[in-house]
């Protein structure tokens, strides 16, 4: 099945119990399931993990607002909206720490999908099922379902809640350290691997396998410098017992519906356009991305979302073997002279636009049509395997073994046609830091707004110093705003703050 059709609103009305105060009302609506009559038959489990999976479809998260967290805050992307509070929040004006476009929709999805995974984890050990292997990959899943949003909530506020149990309106959750919510990250997904697959059959093609799993490990551990267990993480994919993924011939089919879920797929978020409804719990919920419609051009999008321009100009520092222009370019952005370097007429026309302006193309959906809209089927490849074998090389190197990491950088280069690493770049040697520096580079021109270099810049360090913050705003002037040791996270939503004496806002907000 081209798409995991994900089924969830019979559990929708299980989330009722988190947003109503029982005590106080002592109302019961005879026709609502309560969590004991839900919680029963293995359909129930069924339902209740498919439901995280529809978290993915939400406003605060893959569904919208998280491109703007990860794409447009970091140096690849910016923000002109004319929606002055939205575009201020790519560009780390934080003024109302509430504003739900910028912050609190994103919050409040990230748990929802947390609760709808404690629920699964805390009432699918007690049904019955004859398949008692497909119960432990239920809960599996599960399990690398709550890692995943917890990866993500500690990588933008790093110092939140941890709810491990099904919530109730009167709690009151601990906060913790970014820290303690990579260890839980780690434990669930070292707890998912076992009873994960390698691959699912066609039907259910979208759910994690133990691939996906040893990436998001892999991720977890480069995030605090555990270069050993990302090495051994990243081992499994790149030459052990998972190494069954390679790079598809035509870049361009990571970005389009037309070859989706193939060999270069790790974990790839499922988007559709067979419903066309709002956001919301309803039955006619939209599993589409709206990604395409904000970050479109002017006249087919909002253009909410635009690139910098540097990138189409490191793209252009290096030519292929055959003496062109890197062909990744012409499948990452549109600019002003893509149809001159390329030939290529986006939505099946030329544009006017100013000459140091540029906007992402991955995902968008101009190779068949002509405009854009809220309904885009297109998945959105969350981890591929170019990222691994670029991840695979920074760890080689930072484990001191550089010349073995080459390789690997290589088999990225070679799809594109260009030249080996050393043969263009020989000065570098096995001087580790030349190697990062030029590995930065070669991420930029594979995986340019892929959500992915937020937390690349964290890793590397270059939001913790001003030199290094100084050199990031000469490509990226919204960096001027930067704040050390503040914005290297988002602060906490303040009605959060305010409503739970156990969470406290973070540093310097």
């Amino acid at each position: 099945m081209k798409k995991l059709l994900l089924i969830f609103t019979v559990f929708c009305s299980l989330l009722a119990l988190v947003s109503c105060q029982e005590e106080e009302l002592d109302l019961k609506n005879p026709n609502a399931l309560t969590t004991d009559q839900f919680w029963v038959t293995p359909n129930d489990a069924e339902l209740g993990v498919n439901s995280i999976y529809a978290m993915f479809y939400k406003d605060g998260l893959w569904a919208r607002w998280m491109y703007f967290r990860l794409d447009l805050t970091s140096d690849e992307g910016f923000s002109t909206s004319p929606w002055i509070e939205l575009a201020d929040w790519t560009r780390f004006n934080y003024i109302n720490y509430n504003f739900w476009e910028g912050n609190a929709v994103t919050w409040r999805d990230s748990y929802k999908a947390i609760f709808r995974a404690n629920q699964v984890l805390a009432n699918v050990p007690e049904i019955e099922f004859e398949d008692e292997a497909r119960k432990q990959s239920i809960i599996a899943e599960a399990k690398f379902l709550r890692a995943l949003h917890y990866y993500y909530a500690g990588l933008l506020w790093e110092n939140i809640p941890m709810v491990l149990e099904p919530s109730t309106p009167d709690a009151l959750p601990q906060q913790v350290s970014q820290e303690e919510v990579f260890a839980q990250v780690e434990q669930d997904l070292n707890d998912a691997f076992t009873d994960l697959p390698m691959q699912w059959d066609a039907e259910n093609v979208g759910r994690p396998t133990k691939g996906a799993v040893k990436a998001m490990l892999a991720k977890v551990y480069m995030q605090q410098h555990r270069w050993p267990e990302a090495k051994t993480a990243l081992d499994f994919l790149v030459i052990g017992e998972g190494a069954n993924y390679s790079l598809v011939d035509n870049y361009k089919d990571n970005f389009t519906d037309i070859n989706e879920n193939n060999s270069e797929s790790v974990f790839e978020i499922q988007f559709g356009d067979q419903r066309r409804g709002g956001t919301g719990e309803g039955q006619d919920a939209s599993v589409s991305s709206t990604r395409a419609q904000f970050f479109a051009p002017r006249g087919i999008g909002w253009s909410d979302g635009q690139a910098r321009f540097w990138l189409v100009d490191t793209f252009k520092e290096e030519q292929t073997v055959a003496g062109e222009i890197d062909p990744r370019l012409q499948h990452s952005l549109f600019y002003p002279s893509l149809f001159e370097d390329f030939g290529d007429r986006t939505y099946g026309r030329e544009w006017e636009w100013g000459e140091d302006e540029a906007w992402f193309r991955k995902g968008a959906r101009d190779y068949k049509r002509d405009n854009e809209d809220y309904f885009s089927g297109v998945n959105w490849r969350l981890i591929r395997y170019a990222d691994i074998l670029l991840r695979y090389a920074e760890v080689l190197n930072e484990l001191e073994m550089t010349s073995e990491a080459y390789q690997y950088v290589d088999m990225v280069r070679e799809r594109a046609n260009m030249a080996p690493l050393a043969d263009t770049y020989p000065e570098i040697g096995n001087d580790q830091d030349r190697f990062l520096d030029r590995l930065k580079i070669e991420r930029v021109l594979e995986l340019s707004g892929e959500s992915v270099r937020w937390e690349d810049l964290k890793r590397w360090g270059d939001l913790e110093d001003q030199a290094s913050v100084d050199e990031i705003a000469e490509r990226d002037p919204d960096f001027n705003n930067f704040e050390i040791g503040k914005n290297i996270r988002m602060p906490i939503p303040q009605s959060e703050v305010e409503n739970n004496p156990n969470l406290e806002q973070n540093p310097q907000y």
